[in-house]
């Protein structure tokens, strides 16, 4: 049977039906990492992320062992035909597959780890744009996977690019499917999200909930209301382009507008597939990831349920939240971006709670997963157990002003061995010395340096900061 997959301007929205047959794709050394930091992540409709790569990465996956595997996905359009192709991958590689349909990353890792699933699998790109999609692997646990088990996984995807010849017919997006999930599996999920506060009730609470027009749109207003509280949504419409776009929790500048001006006692912005929140207090001031920390790392110490009395965080957190635990006799440990290397570090350590700057916060007898909407109902909790409002939780952490700048890069080369790079940190860091910080990294899921300059005085660091990206733009910017 020939070959036939329709390729549009706009890969995001596909409607025909394709078939996948043997076809060169991209080519991958073996060394080469099909997966990045958080899974498969990239441009939907382009490597990895093209309908033959992703049927492979099924077909290797049911054959390194996981048979029965649960997939969920989020409000992106190219969700739709990805799950079709992942599907009938697994299915080739003699698996079988339960799908979820629209599902939070944290419902998807809830289900495989309570249900007799061998993995669950999540399509979504998390906070990206929806241009973007990827593909998200938990174990069996509702861990993440380890590198050995993806180097597993992609020897096997390596192998079928050698030799797999067959046709499989698969059917693209419908928009009628995008809104469509289990209600079973996806019940499971909000009657656990209904057991996370204590004594069931979160009545008298206002809370403005944005949810990106992504996963959580149908997931979260429902626990909230159940509990009791009142809700007021707010992007909660997906169409399958707008998730994450100039809302949720890397835009939630909207959200604290609203919650001001609904009198509302909070408001929680997630991001596209909702394991992250970021937080406005009920006069629309923004609190991040440090403050939900510093807020639960109180209430879990003062519960006896912080027996280590130790917080994981990362090098992005700020020094003022290590100043502030400090003072409550709490410990921070630091750790790489990234929620896995958290939990890594959690789980070494028997810690109960973690989490990154971003809003992704995880609380071990819970989940092993970051939560959103797990995090946003114990802040809700705390809030109405101790009568108290957000900002007075709050206060008591002061942060240090620090600067945060992105710039896009051709390609991500070993900034020490750029001496117009490194000897620009390594003078600024000197400037620095005993009151402020610097950190320089790559993204692990887009072709972007971050740079985080962390002091006392705005204007210096805000300074030091385009510094280094000018530096980082001379020698890696795409147009060098």
């Amino acid at each position: 049977m020939p070959l036939h997959c329709q390729t549009t301007a706009d890969p995001v929205f596909l409607n025909a039906a394709t078939i996948i047959t043997r076809k060169k794709i991209k080519f991958m050394s073996i060394s080469e990492r099909l997966f990045g930091t958080d899974g498969i992540r990239g441009r939907a409709g382009e490597f990895p992320l093209d309908a033959q790569t992703v049927y492979r990465l099924g077909r290797a996956l049911a054959r390194e062992g996981r048979k029965n595997v649960v997939i969920g996905r989020d409000t992106r359009a190219s969700g739709v035909w990805l799950e079709q192709a992942l599907a009938a991958g697994i299915e080739s590689g003699g698996g079988e597959v339960q799908r979820a349909g629209l599902i939070t990353t944290p419902g998807i890792a809830y289900l495989a780890r309570t249900l007799n699933f061998d993995a669950g699998v999540v399509i979504s790109a998390s906070h990206n744009p929806a241009p973007d999609n990827g593909i998200k692997i938990f174990s069996a646990r509702g861990l993440k996977l380890r590198d050995a088990e993806e180097d597993e996984i992609q020897a096997l995807f390596m192998e079928d690019i050698a030799r797999l010849d067959e046709s499989i017919l698969v059917e693209y997006s419908a928009p009628e499917l995008l809104s469509a999930f289990d209600e079973e599996l996806v019940e499971r999920y909000v009657q656990f999200l209904e057991t996370v506060p204590a004594g069931g009730s979160l009545k008298g609470l206002h809370v403005v909930l944005d949810c990106a027009n992504g996963a959580s749109s149908h997931v979260a207003p429902e626990v909230f209301s159940r509990l009791g509280t009142r809700v007021t949504r707010i992007n909660c419409e997906p169409d399958g382009r707008n998730i994450n776009f100039q809302c949720g929790a890397l835009h939630p500048e909207g959200l604290a507008e609203r919650v001001a001006k609904e009198e509302a006692d909070f408001g929680v912005a997630f991001d596209g597939d909702s394991d992250r929140a970021i937080f406005a207090d009920q006069n629309g001031t923004i609190l991040d990831g440090d403050y939900v920390l510093y807020i639960l790392g109180k209430q879990l110490r003062d519960e006896g349920r912080l027996p280590s009395r130790t917080i994981v965080g990362t090098v992005m957190a700020n020094f003022g939240l290590e100043k502030a635990l400090r003072r409550e006799g709490l410990t921070l440990v630091r750790t790489s971006v990234g929620d896995r290397y958290v939990l890594e570090e959690m789980l070494r350590g028997d810690h109960n709670l973690g989490g990154e700057q971003s809003g992704h916060v995880i609380v071990r007898e819970y989940s092993p997963a970051g939560d959103g909407i797990q995090t946003a109902l114990l802040v809700a909790q705390v809030l109405s157990s101790r009568s108290m409002t957000l900002d007075e939780l709050a206060r008591g952490l002061e942060k240090l002003p620090q600067v945060l700048v992105n710039t896009r890069v051709k390609e991500k080369r070993d900034l020490s061995t750029l001496p117009i790079v490194s000897d620009k940190i390594r003078a600024i860091e000197k400037q620095l010395e005993g009151r402020g910080r610097v950190l320089v990294r790559y993204s692990g899921t887009e072709p972007l340096a971050r740079v985080m300059v962390e002091g006392e005085d705005a204007a210096e660091i805000e300074a030091y900061a385009h510094d280094i990206i000018e530096s980082l733009q001379r020698v890696l910017g795409e147009e060098s």
